[in-house]
């Protein structure tokens, strides 16, 4: 898969992942991917939520030892 931008969130609780990812994402162009690392197990839930409310598509989430990946698709 394509990674049209990587997001370190590393170290950043809820709701800072989220908050940069948005931002991240209005700089982006429709279709291009997004990867954001965090360490925030909460992250798995709030991405899976503000890609429901944004119409972004969550296309991955996984997780590797202690970090989160979330990868979404803009709309």
């Amino acid at each position: 898969m394509q990674i049209d931008r990587e997001l370190d969130a590393r170290g950043l609780n809820c709701p800072l992942p989220i908050l940069k990812a948005k931002k991240a994402l209005a700089d982006m162009q429709s279709g291009q991917t997004l990867q954001v690392v965090a360490t925030d197990a909460g992250s798995v839930r709030d991405f899976q939520a503000f890609a429901k409310q944004t119409g972004n598509e969550l296309l991955e989430q996984k997780t590797v030892g202690k970090e989160f990946f979330h990868v979404l698709r803009r709309r």
